[in-house]
């Protein structure tokens, strides 16, 4: 049974899989791409790090599964589910990892999630590909509303979450399970008009 809206939806289907998934400039050599088959093994090393897993619990343990999630992230785009980004150097190094997910065209809400590789911590490269990737859902796509959480004993992810313009609202208590438990866990907001810290 289809649910019909008392309000029409805040976007129309079809702004992303009428087009393909775009390559987005990050800043300073930094860009935003479809992930490419190339990149699975330098993904699949992110999840043997021992600071990745503590915060990620749905990990790949192979090339293939890695793999088969690269065809989860085309078909995500293709459906209009999510989008999907490897966040490189302009000649081509993976550094990170750039999400937009749960897609709500209905009320124009989306969540982001990210990681970057051990080897390029500590340079900002998550703050510049969580800006861009935000600015260009915002401003470009239509999105009103993004969305990510963190456990509340990541800082890290907390400083590039404020850096990059999501104002922390609360924290939803006891919402995530990680390998050693419950984690309260903190939720940041990005809305369209915000102004990014500087």
């Amino acid at each position: 049974m289809t649910r019909a809206l008392s309000t029409p939806p805040a976007m129309p289907s079809g702004w992303l899989s009428n087009a393909p998934q775009p390559v987005l400039p990050a800043g300073d050599g930094l860009l935003l791409r479809p992930w490419e088959r190339a990149d699975a093994a330098a993904f699949l090393s992110v999840y043997q790090d021992e600071e990745t897993r503590r915060w990620h619990t749905h990990r790949p343990s192979t090339v293939a599964q890695v793999e088969e999630w690269f065809d989860g992230y085309r078909l995500d785009w293709e459906r209009e589910k999510g989008c999907h980004f490897a966040v490189a150097r302009e000649d081509g190094d993976l550094l990170g990892r750039m999400a937009l997910r749960r897609l709500n065209f209905d009320d124009g809400v989306a969540n982001a999630a990210y990681w970057v590789l051990p080897a390029a911590r500590g340079a900002g490269i998550a703050s510049r590909a969580l800006t861009a990737v935000s600015t260009w859902a915002l401003d470009d796509i239509g999105f009103h509303r993004l969305e990510l959480d963190h456990s509340t004993r990541n800082d890290a992810s907390c400083r590039v979450a404020t850096k990059a313009g999501f104002l922390l609202e609360g924290t939803k208590r006891s919402a995530a399970v990680h390998d050693d438990g419950r984690h309260d866990m903190h939720l940041h907001a990005r809305v369209r008009g915000d102004r990014q810290e500087r």
